[in-house]
């Protein structure tokens, strides 16, 4: 597939959208590169996805016979610690009420990039040869019938223990981050649809992992596209990126401070990828993801939001909780 940079790959949504061709879609990070390919000219021994029991890769799940090897390396405490700061120190400052900090983890383990995307039974899965593959349990918007639907995913806790749910139900810091991103996703739906309003308000969903099952809160948010929509689709697409749940709020001052923050580049880890029919657009943030690097090494981005009411050590173990994979 042919990378793209942000106005091709704008001008090639709206034009496939507009003609009904089904096609597939993967967008980096800060929007700057994607990848944009009718689906009966994406090669199944390059690319395989699957959005919710559509794609090329749909058909193509088994069953792992053994548990993974699943090794990996967080960087230390005190090196989290420095980008954790850098992070509070704007908090304080005024400059951002939330923002999502991640990390690089190296990664050890016996499985492939395509033996993940096999295994994994997750709603949204991508592998790109030699790439990455993403296992995403959090959607990015669905589109249909000319209404615009966003779920952000803000709030994890381990099921290791019975109160586990109730507890991150119940914490005031979870209650404040989930706020503030559906706030965001409010005003960037209002950019492109009326009526925006919150259908459903912060509710639990299970994923279960190598490691045991956790949960994370979600919320529904949901508005009318404006008339004309269907000639404009990679203009309303890109016009809500990045994802307000892996940025933070105000968007683009927060992502400033990421940029100071973090150490690495995160290219296609927290971008988009979705899938059209020609009408009907269903697209994932794309977090739970694992990387090649050029020499075979994988490494696995993980993180989560910090606000003024963060704790350094619930942070840094909650980012060590979110790498895992979906195959048990």
């Amino acid at each position: 597939m042919q990378q793209l940079c942000r106005h091709d790959a704008i001008s090639r949504i709206d034009a496939l959208y507009a003609e009904r061709t089904p096609f597939l879609f993967i967008i980096d990070y800060d929007g700057s590169r994607a990848y944009v390919e009718p689906v009966a000219d994406v090669d199944a021994a390059e690319c395989l996805f699957d959005f919710g029991g559509t794609g090329n890769g749909a058909g193509k799940r088994r069953r792992r016979p053994s548990a993974p090897q699943w090794g990996y390396t967080p960087e230390s405490l005190d090196d989290y610690r420095r980008g954790f700061d850098t992070v509070v120190s704007n908090i304080k400052a005024g400059n951002s009420y939330l923002v999502n900090y991640t990390c690089r983890v190296p990664l050890e383990t016996d499985m492939p990039l395509l033996e993940m995307f096999l295994c994994a039974d997750a709603r949204y899965r991508l592998w790109l040869k030699d790439r990455f593959v993403c296992f995403s349990p959090e959607s990015f918007v669905r589109i249909d019938g000319g209404v615009i639907r966003s779920y952000p995913m803000k709030g994890t806790a381990s099921l290791s223990r019975p109160e586990a749910e109730r507890e991150l139900m119940d914490s005031v810091k979870e209650a404040a981050e989930h706020a503030t991103i559906v706030d965001l996703i409010r005003n960037d739906l209002s950019m492109v649809a009326g009526n925006v309003r919150v259908a459903r308000y912060r509710y639990c969903e299970r994923i279960d992992t190598n490691r045991g099952p956790i949960c994370q809160t979600s919320s529904e948010i949901c508005g009318d596209l404006l008339p004309g929509y269907g000639r404009r689709m990679g203009q309303i697409l890109f016009s809500q990126l990045p994802a307000g749940s892996i940025t933070g709020a105000p968007k683009r001052k927060t992502m400033e401070i990421i940029s100071r923050a973090e150490t690495y580049e995160r290219g296609f880890y927290t971008g988009v990828m979705g899938y059209s029919d020609g009408r009907m657009v269903d697209s994932a943030v794309m977090i739970r993801y694992v990387e090649q690097g050029a020499d075979g090494e994988l490494c696995f981005k993980a993180g989560g939001g910090i606000t003024a009411k963060s704790d350094l050590l619930s942070e840094y173990e909650e980012m060590k909780q979110k790498v895992y994979v979906p195959v048990y």
